[in-house]
């Protein structure tokens, strides 16, 4: 499924988070959004989920804007993966997996094979299927966010967002976890701290600044030495030699 997102502007009183926005997501892509922080990646991706309403601008999701779409059929179309999510509830991983399978079950409707074996998938892919029975609290960090990736990923949808996902990992995680939201075969917009990470996962980038597109394109033509600095306020070296298929990106001190 295609995103497209026209001429979004949202803000909070008299302070413009998002100003401006367009882009557009092309099915089965996976778009990163990075930006320093207050740059509007979380507003925005809220936004462009449905999660909140723009001021003005629109956004569509397969031709369709998501206004005129009831909450719960766009669930069934829609995942969002935020930071983290604190809940004191007794539960165990799997009761939060199967948290997933709600956009598509009515509400007398028994639990079913299918829902059972999409829950089972989405804890093996990402490595959670030993932990089902764990207690959510006892879980780490990293365990944590990658529970909720699997019940994004119950939720069977076509597009996903994702802010921060490889938030609390450890890098084999990190680089487990990204690999996994390319290699699906949906649509995915992702918000990243990390550049590097960025540059190896994402078939394109958006460069967010005071809630405004600065630059939007490959890896290859966004991450620059004048963009790196003049937005993230950092000196850096890119290496685009042929040993690397992205640019690496090493920082220097200032």
């Amino acid at each position: 499924m295609s995103v497209v997102a026209e001429n979004l502007n949202w803000g909070v009183k008299r302070k413009a988070i998002v100003l401006g926005v367009s882009l557009t997501v092309a099915p089965g892509e996976t778009l990163g959004l990075i930006g320093p922080n207050g740059s509007g990646k979380s507003s925005l991706l809220r936004l462009l989920a449905g999660l909140r309403r723009p001021d003005t601008g629109r956004v569509e999701i397969n031709g369709q804007d998501i206004a005129q779409v009831s909450r719960k059929a766009l669930s069934r179309q829609v995942a969002f993966v935020q930071q983290s999510v604190a809940t004191d509830t007794n539960v165990t991983v799997v009761d939060v997996v199967r948290l997933g399978r709600t956009p598509h079950r009515s509400a007398f409707a028994g639990w079913s094979e299918a829902d059972e074996t999409s829950v089972a998938e989405a804890l093996d892919r990402v490595d959670m299927a030993s932990r089902r029975k764990q207690a959510w609290q006892t879980l780490s960090g990293g365990e944590r966010q990658r529970v909720h990736i699997a019940r994004a990923l119950a939720q069977a949808p076509q597009v996903m967002f994702l802010d921060e996902p490889t938030n609390h990992l450890d890098i084999h995680h990190q680089i487990e976890i990204l690999r996994m939201v390319r290699d699906l075969d949906l649509t995915s917009v992702v918000a990243l701290h990390d550049l590097n990470l960025a540059a190896m996962f994402c078939d394109r980038i958006v460069v967010l600044q005071d809630g405004a597109v600065r630059v939007c394109g490959t890896p290859h033509t966004v991450l620059t030495r004048e963009t790196l600095r003049d937005v993230f306020r950092v000196s850096a070296y890119v290496d685009i030699s042929p040993y690397h298929s992205q640019p690496h990106i090493r920082f220097s001190a200032v």
